[in-house]
């Protein structure tokens, strides 16, 4: 960067009052690093050592530094002043001890007292961690009543005094670090005339790439790395830390320092300091096992291969990190799952969470029916501060920080409330989420479904709800149908359209099940009702004539789709069968030979 544009604001806010006021407070991001221009380089500090720093180029001589743990000591000094730290510190009036001089409220009201009226070079106090001198700022006890009270009295009554061969003005100055304006008293901050507010903002893009070569620089490999791979590593660190503190940028590197990781592979280093696991996981999956994925998820979820196909898709996307915008942290995958109820969308869910780990009950399931209040969004990322639960954190970003590596479901998504769903504009577009505590929780690892019943039904003009879609439709028209009443339910119904945008090309509409699946469904879920049967020590089977029977029974009605063929199943079989086997005196095999259906179905048995 050229001449002073390396600046943060906040210094050159600072630099510009200092000739006219007496005290500062700056807040915000006042406990991250800060840039610094050393030489040719720029460099990240912490804030104490860059405000020294600055200050004493400004024309102080001495700036000591307070905070309620540590005392007082000396931060810096202009070049040829007379006297150590120990001299420094005794002008104020202290009795210091190897460059310290001990904390305590009464005594620190009294050093500003005598800063106030020092005579000579200027003097510069920084008080840090000054949010810790109260206990509740709007009740003060009466000690720190006094410390503020003479604070803003001396704010008043301290005069600037020409400094260097420019005879610019400077006050013994006074300047607090706290995290935020009201963590000091609002009769001393808020229309003092004396006392100037800085913000200190996080770093933005142009701070990072400020700081990114000496960080770079600093990795051991980059000492033989070529001049280009040394950019693309500074590029990467600028584009995939956005978001971050200049101080989690130095930690990242230091991570990439321990744990040997290339100049080239900077990226790798965020991935791992974001999500706090060093093995990326979706690298580690079998090839071959998202290879026979269609087969082993064809035999759970029937008749809907271009949803098959299209999710597997978005696996394999995941696996090999292609299509990721660079830098973007964006999940691995989003998948949008509608369609009529019973069709397989859940099912589709838990049998890719089955396929990358190996076990159905892996994921992460949020029932969004249970999210319909305006408040519910707490539960997701924490209740914020001064409510009730704040300090137990959010259902969702709790879960994730636990389990960056995971497949997420948020479960018939449409019935949460509107600003629910504003959460998820976070999470699809950048990956993050930041928790009612204030910590960002980082989903680049996650793989993201929702199921929704949405654009099955459509809502006319006079309020009724009328079928949008039907079974004997081709799926194409009904593929259609959904898509575009759902993008009518996002625009015009939640007035949302940025959300569906996030959702792109990856919303997946399945089909209605249809009779030559049905009956697929109903072999399938017979033979496993068996099996149960068997491993309770019931040997059961089934006659033609029974079995067609069933089937008539079991599939005549598809409307509830495969949900609805089990718990057909259940009221013609399961029940029937149960109760018949209970009341058997006889143990042994049976064979069904009849369906008699009415209020209450009936099985003839005989034995096998």
């Amino acid at each position: 960067m050229a001449g002073d544009d390396f600046q943060p604001r906040w210094i050159r806010d600072l630099l510009r009052f200092l000739p006219l006021k007496s005290q500062f407070l700056l807040t915000g991001n006042v406990r991250d690093l800060q840039i610094r221009k050393i030489g040719d380089h720029v460099v990240a500090q912490p804030m104490r050592a860059v405000l020294a720093a600055t200050l004493v180029e400004a024309g102080y001589a001495h700036v000591v530094g307070y905070d309620p743990v540590g005392g007082f000591s000396v931060l810096s000094q202009s070049e040829g002043q007379p006297g150590d730290a120990d001299a420094v510190l005794t002008r104020l009036g202290l009795a210091p001890a190897e460059g310290r001089a001990a904390a305590g409220p009464d005594l620190f009201a009294i050093t500003l007292e005598r800063l106030s009226g020092l005579d000579g070079a200027p003097v510069a106090v920084v008080v840090d961690f000054a949010a810790r001198l109260t206990i509740r700022p709007e009740a003060l006890s009466a000690s720190e009543h006094q410390l503020f009270t003479r604070a803003l009295i001396l704010s008043q009554t301290a005069e600037a005094r020409p400094v260097g061969p420019s005879r610019a003005p400077r006050f013994n100055a006074v300047i607090w670090l706290a995290d935020k304006e009201g963590d000091l008293p609002d009769w001393l901050t808020i229309g003092n005339p004396r006392l100037r507010h800085i913000p200190v903002a996080p770093p933005d893009r142009a701070a990072r790439r400020a700081v990114a070569p000496s960080l770079v620089r600093g990795l051991p490999s980059a000492k033989d790395a070529a001049p280009e791979a040394i950019k693309e590593a500074e590029d990467d660190l600028v584009d995939t830390t956005e978001g971050m503190l200049l101080g989690d940028l130095s930690a990242v590197v230091q991570l990439a320092r321990a744990e040997a990781v290339a100049v080239g592979d900077v990226s790798e280093a965020v991935r791992r300091y974001k999500v706090g696991v060093t093995e990326d996981a979706w690298r580690k999956i079998e090839p071959e096992r998202i290879r026979r994925g269609a087969d082993s998820l064809s035999k759970r979820v029937m008749g809907q291969e271009h949803a098959l196909v299209h999710m597997l898709d978005i696996v394999k996307r995941a696996a090999t990190g292609i299509g990721g915008r660079r830098g973007s942290g964006r999940p691995r995958g989003i998948a949008f799952l509608a369609g009529p109820t019973g069709v397989g969308k859940t099912e589709l869910a838990k049998s890719v969470t089955e396929l990358l780990f190996g076990d159905e009950s892996a994921y992460i399931r949020f029932d969004m029916s249970e999210f319909s209040a305006e408040h519910a969004d707490q539960r997701l990322i924490g209740a914020p501060p001064g409510y009730v639960g704040y300090d137990v954190g959010g259902e969702l970003t709790n879960a994730i920080r636990e389990k960056p590596f995971s497949v997420v479901l948020f479960d018939e998504i449409e019935k949460a409330h509107p600003k629910v769903l504003d959460k998820f504009l976070q999470i699809l577009d950048d990956g993050v989420l930041t928790s009612g505590r204030g910590d960002r929780v980082y989903f680049s690892e996650a793989l993201i479904i929702f199921t929704s019943n949405l654009g099955i039904y459509s809502t006319t003009p006079d309020g009724t709800r009328v079928a949008n879609v039907r079974p004997e439709q081709p799926y194409e028209e009904v593929r259609s149908r959904v898509r575009a009443e759902i993008a009518n339910h996002f625009k015009l119904v939640l007035n949302r359209p940025e959300i569906l945008n996030r959702f792109g090309e990856n919303v997946i509409v399945f089909d209605f099940i249809r009779p030559a699946i049905a009956e697929q469904i109903f072999a399938s879920m017979i033979a496993a009702v068996l099996r149960e049967a068997a491993a309770a020590g019931h040997l059961v089977s089934i006659g033609e004539e029974a079995l067609a029977a069933l089937r008539r029974l079991c599939t005549s009605d598809l409307s509830n789709g495969g949900r609805g063929i089990r718990n057909l199943i259940e009221a013609h079989l399961v029940n029937p069968l149960a109760r018949a086997l209970f009341d058997r005196a006889r143990p042994g095999p049976v064979q069904v030979l009849a369906v008699r259906a009415g209020g209450v179905t009936e099985l003839e048995l005989a034995d096998a």
